[in-house]
C-alpha cells in the first residue's frame, strides 16, 4: 500500500470527508488488499451512518449538490442496493424509505420510493432491474443511483396503486 495515499485516506477518514474518500477509490482499488478495501467501505459507511444520525437529530433533509450530503447520499444508497442484492428486501425497503425523506431533491427521493415499491413487492434485484429501472436512461443521467424507470412498468405501478 502507498504511505501517500494512506496518509491521504487516513486525513479523510479523520475528517469525516467521505467525498475525499469516493475520490480516493480508485486508487485504493488498485492498491489495497481485499482485507483493508473492505475496512476502507465499512469507514465509508461509519461516516455515512453518523451523517445520517447528525441529519435525522438536526430534522435537516440533505441536498444532493452539496458535496458530503452527495457523498453520504450516495453511501447510503449502495448500503440499501447492498441489502437489496443479499434478498434482504425488508431491510433494503426501509432504507430506501430513509433516503426518500432525508434528500431534499425531489427526482431522488421518487427513485427511491420505486425502489421501495419494488422491494415491497417482493422483486428481486435482478427482476427490479430487469422490469422497473431504464438502465441505458439511468447510464445517460450519470446518477450513482438508478434514477429512470421504464414507463410501462410506473404505469403499471400507478394502476395498481402500487406508485404514488
Amino acid at each position: 500500500m502507498s504511505e501517500a495515499l494512506k496518509e491521504k485516506v487516513l486525513k479523510a477518514q479523520a475528517e469525516g470527508d467521505i467525498a475525499s474518500l469516493y475520490v480516493l477509490e480508485a486508487q485504493a482499488q488498485e492498491l489495497f488488499e481485499e482485507s483493508d478495501l473492505i475496512a476502507y467501505y465499512a469507514n465509508i459507511l461509519d461516516l455515512a451512518l453518523e451523517n445520517l444520525t447528525n441529519a435525522l437529530e438536526a430534522a435537516r433533509t440533505m441536498d444532493i449538490t452539496e458535496v458530503q450530503d452527495y457523498a453520504t447520499l450516495r453511501a447510503l444508497y449502495e448500503y440499501a442496493m447492498e441489502h437489496y442484492s443479499a434478498g434482504k428486501k425488508a431491510d433494503a425497503s426501509a432504507l430506501f424509505e430513509i433516503l426518500a425523506g432525508l434528500s431534499s431533491d425531489e427526482t431522488f427521493s421518487k427513485a427511491m420510493k420505486i425502489h421501495q415499491l419494488g422491494a415491497d413487492a417482493g422483486l428481486s434485484i435482478d427482476v427490479f432491474i430487469a422490469t422497473i429501472a431504464d438502465v441505458d436512461a439511468t447510464h445517460l443521467a450519470s446518477n450513482f443511483y438508478i434514477s429512470h424507470f421504464k414507463k410501462e412498468a410506473l404505469a403499471a405501478m400507478e394502476r395498481t396503486g402500487t406508485a404514488s
